[in-house]
């Protein structure tokens, strides 16, 4: 019986992370075309790639969130979970600015708040458990990563951005 709430827990969380995927891909329903009306740098990934990273990335994240409330419970991560539900907020908020809204220059300022409020929730997630932190770390690469990219489309498209 305890295996199957865990189960559920862990269906739960993951759930969670995909629903945040999902109010931001309600922002970016036009992003395809945004996307490619954009001058990127050569480096840029095509758009067919953000979708399957950000899928893997939803479900690590929560995992992680997984193995903190398994560990302590919500009462004892207290902290350490309501972090990792305030980068939520902050993960879905970033595709409203950036593709619905065209705020290049906010999107940019608070993707470096969702960068840093990742950091903060894998120290406190390694307070608790290590490997919950740990299954941070692609994430945050990948934010680093989109970070330097928004600022890069908004330098580069102060028309559209």
């Amino acid at each position: 019986m305890k295996h199957d709430l865990h189960l559920v827990a862990l269906a739960a969380w993951i759930a969670l992370c995909l629903c945040t995927g999902a109010v931001g891909a309600v922002a970016a329903a036009q992003a395809r075309t945004f996307y490619a009306a954009l001058d990127r740098p050569s480096w840029s990934p095509p758009g067919w790639v953000f979708g399957p990273v950000w899928t893997t990335l939803f479900v690590l994240m929560g995992t992680g969130a997984w193995t903190v409330w398994r560990e302590r419970g919500w009462s004892g991560a207290q902290t350490a979970l309501a972090l990792f539900c305030m980068q939520l907020v902050l993960n879905a908020l970033w595709s409203w600015l950036f593709f619905a809204w065209h705020r290049g220059g906010l999107a940019f300022a608070e993707v470096l708040l969702l960068a840093l409020s990742i950091a903060a929730t894998m120290v406190a997630f390694g307070q608790v458990r290590t490997a919950a932190a740990l299954l941070l770390l692609p994430y945050l690469a990948w934010v680093s990563f989109a970070s330097v990219l928004n600022y890069s489309l908004w330098r580069r498209n102060p028309t559209l951005l």
